[in-house]
C-alpha cells in the first residue's frame, strides 16, 4: 500500500487508568477509562450495512466525540475512492466491506492511492481471521473490527488511536447537582472530594460553578483573591502555570477553584468557556467535582452531560422527585453509552416530616439510592460553622461512612478490608501439616 495509509500504523490500546483498581488493588479500566474524550477532529465513516451506520451516528452523538466533526457515508469502499479522488482526506476514515480478503486487499490499495498522510483509516469486517488481519497491519492500517460492532467499540477504538497510553490519561470529571436548591448538593460535594484526597490520596480540584453564591471558600475556610471567574474572563489564556496561580491549596492533595461569591459582578458565562477551563483542568488531576448551582442554562447542561460520573442529591419530597425524575430522564436520554447518574438522598429521615420513602422514591426514578444520608443538624452545623467537613469533626458521624462509599464508587474502588484471623489459626495450620 502507499505511503499515505502506511504513514497511519496501527497504535497500541491505551493502557488501563492508574487511577481505577478492582477488588484486590489491581488496576482495572473502568468503561470511562477505555474510551477517552477525543480531540478536534475529522471523521469520515463509508458503510454498507444500517446496523454500522447506526452504531456510527450514536457514536456520533455521544459526548466523548463532541469536539469532533462525524459526516456519514454510504457504498462502502467503493463509495470512499470515488469520494476521495475529488477530496482530501480527514483525520479518520472508517470503512466498512463485507468483500473477500482478495477483493479487499485490492480495494484498499487502490484508496491508498488517494489518501493523504497522516489519516488514520479503521475497516469493519464480517472475517474473523488473524491471516487477514496480519495484511490489514502490514499495508499500515490503524485497526480491523469484526462486525458486529457496538458504538462503544467505535468510541474505544477511536479512543485508543488519539490518546497517547504512555501518558497520564485525562482526569475523571464528576458533576454534582441538586434536584432542588438548599438539598446540599454543594456540601455532599466538598465532602466527597475531600475524601476522595484524604481517603485515597488522589489529587483533586473542587469547581465552584456558583459564581455568586459558591461556598467552597467558607466551607474549606480560605479566602482566596482569585478564582474560577478570572479563568472564565479569557478560557482560552489558561495553562498549566496560570492554573496553579488560580488554584487555592487547601491540603495536600486538594485544591480549590473558588467562585468570588460577590454580586458587584456580571459573569458572562458560556458552555465553550466552561468546558475549555474544566478540560485544562482536568488535563492536570485525576480527579474534578464540579460542583454545580441549582440553575438551568446552556452551560450547567452542557457541563453536566459532558461530565464522567453524575451525582444528583435530592430531599425525599414531591418537588425533588419531580425535578429529579426530569433529570435523571435527561441524562438518560443523552447518555445511552454511559452508566446511569448516582442518586443521593440526602437530610432523609427528619422527625415529625412526612416524607416519600426510599423505596417509593427509586421506583419511580427507576434507580437505586447511591446513599441514604440521614438529617443530622449537630454534625452538619457545627461542620461547616468550623470550616470543616464533617468526618473532620467527627471522624464516628454516619455520614462520614456514606461519604466514603460514594468516594469509592465515583472512583471504582473498593476497600480492601484485612480478613480477621482467629487466635486458633496457628494451631489448626499445624494440625492440617500433620495429617
Amino acid at each position: 500500500m502507499s505511503k499515505a495509509l502506511q504513514s497511519s500504523a496501527s497504535e497500541p490500546f491505551a493502557a488501563p487508568s492508574p487511577y481505577a483498581v478492582d477488588d484486590h488493588g489491581v488496576n482495572a479500566p473502568s468503561l470511562s477509562d477505555r474510551a477517552r474524550p477525543l480531540p478536534r477532529i475529522s471523521i469520515q465513516a463509508f458503510c454498507q450495512t444500517p446496523d454500522v451506520a447506526e452504531a456510527v451516528q450514536a457514536a456520533s452523538e455521544d459526548r466523548r466525540l463532541s469536539k469532533t466533526h462525524v459526516t456519514l457515508h454510504m457504498g462502502g469502499i467503493a463509495a470512499a475512492v470515488a469520494h476521495y479522488q475529488e477530496s482530501p482526506t480527514p483525520n479518520l476514515v472508517v470503512l466498512e466491506s463485507d468483500a473477500s480478503q482478495t477483493d479487499l486487499l485490492a480495494e484498499l490499495d487502490e484508496l491508498a492511492q488517494c489518501c493523504d498522510p497522516g489519516t488514520k483509516v479503521v475497516v469493519i469486517g464480517k472475517a474473523n481471521d488473524v491471516v487477514l488481519y496480519r495484511e490489514l497491519m502490514k499495508r499500515g492500517l490503524s485497526e480491523y473490527l469484526v462486525a458486529p460492532i457496538s458504538p462503544f467499540d467505535l468510541m474505544e477504538c477511536f479512543s485508543s488511536l488519539y490518546n497517547n497510553p504512555a501518558s497520564d490519561p485525562v482526569g475523571q470529571v464528576f458533576a454534582f447537582m441538586g434536584a432542588k436548591g438548599g438539598v446540599g448538593s454543594s456540601t455532599i460535594s466538598h465532602n466527597v472530594a475531600w475524601t476522595i484526597s484524604e481517603v485515597l490520596a488522589a489529587n483533586i480540584v473542587i469547581t465552584d460553578m456558583d459564581l455568586p453564591f459558591g461556598t467552597t471558600g467558607l466551607d474549606f475556610n480560605q479566602d482566596p483573591v482569585q478564582g474560577i471567574a478570572d479563568a472564565l474572563q479569557n478560557p482560552e489564556r489558561l495553562d498549566e502555570v496560570l492554573l496553579d496561580r488560580l488554584l487555592t491549596t487547601c491540603s495536600k492533595h486538594l485544591s480549590i477553584f473558588a467562585a468570588p461569591a460577590v454580586l458587584d459582578r456580571d459573569f458572562d458565562m458560556t458552555p465553550e468557556g466552561c468546558e475549555t477551563v474544566i478540560d485544562v483542568v482536568r488535563q492536570n488531576v485525576p480527579f474534578v467535582a464540579v460542583d454545580l448551582p441549582h440553575v438551568w442554562t446552556p452551560w450547567t447542561k452542557r457541563l453536566l452531560l459532558l461530565a464522567d460520573e453524575i451525582v444528583i442529591t435530592a430531599m425525599p419530597d414531591l418537588a425533588n422527585l419531580r425535578n429529579a425524575k426530569n433529570l435523571v430522564d435527561l441524562v438518560r436520554s443523552a447518555r445511552k453509552n454511559d452508566a446511569p447518574p448516582h442518586l443521593v438522598l440526602n437530610m432523609a429521615n427528619m422527625q415529625k416530616r412526612p416524607e416519600i420513602t426510599q423505596k417509593e422514591f427509586e421506583g419511580a426514578l427507576g434507580l437505586k439510592a447511591l446513599a441514604v444520608i440521614d438529617f443530622d443538624c449537630e454534625n452538619f452545623g457545627q461542620a461547616a460553622n468550623n470550616g470543616q467537613m464533617v468526618e473532620e469533626y467527627n471522624a464516628k458521624a454516619k455520614a462520614a461512612q456514606a461519604f466514603r462509599e460514594i468516594a469509592l464508587a465515583l472512583t471504582h474502588r473498593r476497600e480492601v478490608k484485612a480478613e480477621k484471623r482467629s487466635a486458633l489459626a496457628p494451631l489448626l495450620e499445624k494440625l492440617k501439616l500433620m495429617r
